[in-house]
């Protein structure tokens, strides 16, 4: 039987992108010719475009491009994340294959304790709560799952039936295409303060790409964001 494995965090990679500053400003300036596209480049007129662009919220030329980022994270961030319907999907399947015995478990540091009325709730850290109680009960369930899989797989029932044993902070594997206008829209919402936490540690990283991808249009774009500090 394989070892069962806890993660406290999710990863993000970059798969590959075709996103690039200079091909928005060309989007921008399509209706003019190909000389032109070079000169304006060369006069350094990109970054003042794209801030043009996104302050006015002229959105269409970041359509052009893509990023495919795979994302290691527990079924119930994923479920939240494909709630954006502007990505395209790709998830390993639990029909076909038998999944890993990879579990998440929350690191001490992360918010427990809701607190406040509907619409308007808090979290807070509570590392008392978690030693004692959280991470204790969440690492027993998934051993206790995980045996039950295991024993299903076992008795020689399919693994889509199987898998119904395993609990939403088993680890899944999955790739997201997304152009660089709805990268943005998504980074708004889930690197947000009232995000989730978990969502908001995958948004994060995918934000740290997109910033180092296409760092003109990430400057113009957190510039727009009430509580981001940008680089001078």
């Amino acid at each position: 039987m394989s070892k069962i494995e806890f993660v406290d965090h999710s990863t993000v990679t970059l798969y590959k992108s075709n996103a690039y500053d200079v091909d928005c400003a060309r989007a921008a300036w399509v209706s003019q010719n190909t000389q032109a596209h070079e000169k304006e480049a060369e006069e350094g007129r990109v970054e003042g475009l794209i801030n043009f662009l996104l302050r006015e919220k002229h959105m269409s030329p970041f359509e052009h491009g893509s990023f495919t980022f795979i994302i290691d994270t527990p079924i119930f961030v994923a479920r939240e994340f494909m709630r954006h319907r502007s990505f395209a999907y790709s998830e390993v399947s639990g029909r076909y294959t038998e999944l890993e015995p990879r579990f998440y478990v929350p690191s001490l540091d992360r918010p427990m304790r809701q607190e406040g009325k509907v619409g308007n709730y808090t979290f807070v850290p509570d590392g008392e709560l978690s030693i004692d109680h959280v991470i204790p009960h969440i690492e027993a369930n998934s051993r206790d799952s995980w045996n039950s899989y295991q024993a299903l797989l076992e008795y020689g029932v399919a693994k889509e039936v199987a898998r119904m044993v395993l609990p939403v902070n088993t680890m899944t594997t999955f790739w997201a295409t997304v152009n660089p206008r709805n990268l943005m829209h998504f980074l708004d919402l889930r690197t947000d303060a009232q995000a989730m936490f978990e969502i908001r540690e995958v948004a994060v990283k995918m934000e740290e790409i997109f910033k180092q991808q296409m760092p003109l249009t990430y400057k113009a774009w957190s510039k727009n964001q009430p509580n981001k500090e940008v680089d001078k």
